[in-house]
């Protein structure tokens, strides 16, 4: 019986780090890379590309947004102003919350690898917009990070981060489960654990 439920305990531990790892495989690989070239972004070069672009509203519009900022001085872009940032450079401002005033709308665009911000000047209707694209490297590091990369990437990163937990976890009940003939199991275990807290203890101050 206990035989039984012993091997009953062992596949499904199988079967649970099995689906865990195929589930963290691409994840693992791309935090993996990022947690290098973030620990060593001051040697890796990179020359941001910065992108200016200037426009003019249509009067309707303009006049439009004008009797909006009346009333406001924070607030999403209305929706035809959205409309017509993506129709003209497919700028996607989503719901980003941006600063009003009598004659200046101003809008904070960043995102991952890259910042930028939009300027809506109300009393001529002339449009600035700047982005600075640091690369992509600067993606992936940002990603790694979930730097402006949105709620649902936030989502993703959490549900990466339990599968990550069930694939340690069931590995090391496997481990427990096999330990009895792979002698060096316990002593690999404990320098993983060990090795981290000697060198925080020692260098890092």
């Amino acid at each position: 019986m206990a035989r039984s439920i012993r091997a009953r305990v062992l596949r499904q531990m199988h079967q649970w780090h099995w689906i865990s790892s195929a589930l963290c495989l691409i994840g693992m690989i791309l935090f993996a890379a990022t947690g290098i070239t973030l620990n060593h972004a001051a040697q890796i070069p990179a020359t941001p590309v910065v992108t200016r672009l200037q426009g003019s509203l249509p009067p309707g519009l303009l006049a439009e947004l004008q009797t909006v900022a009346a009333g406001l001085d924070a607030g999403a872009l209305p929706a035809a102003l959205a409309t017509w940032l993506d129709a003209r450079w497919s700028l996607h401002p989503g719901g980003r919350v941006a600063e009003w005033s009598e004659d200046e709308i101003y809008l904070s665009l960043p995102r991952p690898g890259a910042d930028g911000w939009l300027s809506v000047d109300l009393l001529s209707g002339d449009v600035e917009v700047e982005v600075i694209d640091r690369g992509w490297i600067a993606y992936l590091n940002d990603l790694h990070k979930g730097r402006h990369a949105g709620v649902v990437w936030t989502w993703f990163i959490d549900l990466f981060a339990i599968a990550c937990l069930v694939f340690c976890i069931t590995g090391l009940i496997l481990l427990k489960l096999h330990a009895a003939h792979r002698a060096m199991t316990w002593p690999m275990v404990t320098l993983g654990l060990v090795a981290p807290v000697v060198l925080l203890a020692l260098f890092v101050h």
